[in-house]
């Protein structure tokens, strides 16, 4: 006789959370529906408030639904921006307990805005050329203002994004740059690090100005790897930055 196989028994917070999402993927409650209330659903699925409020917290976990207090939970209007949002949380965590992870996001960072950069060559139109300058001379003007000077960096990369026309990579890099936020303050403000940076967004904003696409991923590439070396730099163990003591 074959082993007894034993069939799990699936929680019941489980079964409503599956319901629930037959109705909202199924289109009986469309993006921006209020759902039933809480004792109406406990009363269609014969089931208690804590079952009920479990599936609705995981479908709020998930960012499928919002809730508001007093109100009866309503179904998410989704945008990229939202759902992309959804991981944020998640993978701050990842960077913080895992460091090697984090060399694994530099490099897909590296991956993206190299191939973002070659996309905004083809692309671009005089508008978005005109913005991607106005942004690259605010940056320049910050130089002064360390603080402005972080944000005027990330806001050009951002218009680079912009400007293949295409707002999953612009809502995936600024996942990235959100998630990298702590070591691209510390890079950015380096010492000595403002002039190069703006040089080679110079360079950058050139090639893409020329219609250029090898130039422009040429120009990323290195403006990018050159960084995550000096971030390498700046994060050597504090052991080997110590002057030796003479005992």
């Amino acid at each position: 006789m074959s082993a007894v196989e034993h069939i799990q028994r699936r929680k019941l917070s489980q079964q409503v959370y599956d319901r629930l999402m037959e109705l909202i993927s199924g289109g009986r409650i469309a993006p921006g529906e209020q759902l039933p209330s809480e004792r109406d659903l406990m009363e269609r699925y014969g089931v208690g408030r804590p079952a009920v409020r479990e599936a609705l917290q995981a479908l709020e976990r998930a960012g499928i639904i919002t809730i508001t207090h007093g109100e009866r939970a309503r179904v998410a209007v989704p945008t990229i921006e939202s759902l992309v949002a959804q991981i944020a949380g998640g993978a701050q965590h990842l960077l913080r307990t895992q460091p090697g992870s984090l060399d694994h996001l530099k490099e897909a960072r590296l991956f993206l805005e190299s191939g973002l950069a070659r996309l905004a060559a083809t692309r671009a139109d005089e508008a978005g050329l005109r913005e991607l300058k106005a942004r690259l001379d605010e940056h320049r003007r910050s130089r002064r203002r360390l603080e402005e000077f972080v944000g005027r960096d990330i806001a050009f990369h951002r218009q680079i994004a912009a400007l293949t026309g295409n707002p999953i990579y612009t809502a995936t890099l600024e996942a990235m740059l959100t998630w990298l936020s702590a070591y691209y303050r510390t890079l950015v403000r380096a010492p000595g690090a403002e002039g190069l940076t703006l040089a080679e967004h110079q360079r950058i904003y050139e090639a893409i100005a020329a219609r250029d696409p090898a130039a422009a991923e040429a120009a990323m590439r290195d403006h990018l790897t050159r960084a995550n070396t000096l971030y390498q730099s700046l994060v050597k163990p504090e052991s080997e930055h110590r002057t030796p003591r003479h005992e």
